[in-house]
């Protein structure tokens, strides 16, 4: 299996400096990063390792999903997936505190009982969802 590789480019002060983010392993594009954007209620252009991890755990999960659904003898149409990240406090310091999963599925040949256990095994079995272990992790799950 591949690795994938992201870089950052930071200057100066945790408060005052700001870097740059580039995704090199796709080269798709380079994002600014700021400290108070990122603890900030408006990101104001930038991103976050928060909004990274979630666009992260949002795609890997659609697709264990989609990997799920197929082994319970459905046929995946469409998945909305997102993920909400919250920083917050403990201890001090900044903190991941809980990562928020809702997906939204068309899908043929599951009822909701399928689906929600798809979706179940989907998070337990998604990369990023064991990568972020030590996170509560929650689950919104159901057909549109």
């Amino acid at each position: 299996m591949p690795t994938r590789t992201a870089r950052t480019a930071w200057n100066g002060s945790l408060q005052e400096g700001s870097g740059q983010v580039e995704l090199s392993s796709s080269k798709v594009g380079t994002f600014d990063v700021s400290f108070p954007k990122r603890a900030a209620d408006e990101a104001g252009g930038t991103t976050s390792p928060e909004e990274l991890i979630a666009a992260a755990h949002s795609s890997c999960y659609a697709m264990a999903l989609s990997s799920e659904i197929g082994k319970a003898g459905g046929t995946t149409q469409s998945l909305e997936v997102s993920a909400d990240v919250t920083l917050g406090q403990q201890d001090g310091a900044p903190t991941i505190t809980g990562i928020a999963l809702t997906v939204r599925g068309e899908v043929d040949g599951l009822d909701a009982a399928g689906f929600d256990k798809a979706a179940q095994a989907a998070k337990a079995g998604c990369p990023v969802s064991k990568a972020l272990a030590a996170v509560d992790i929650t689950l919104d799950a159901s057909l549109s």
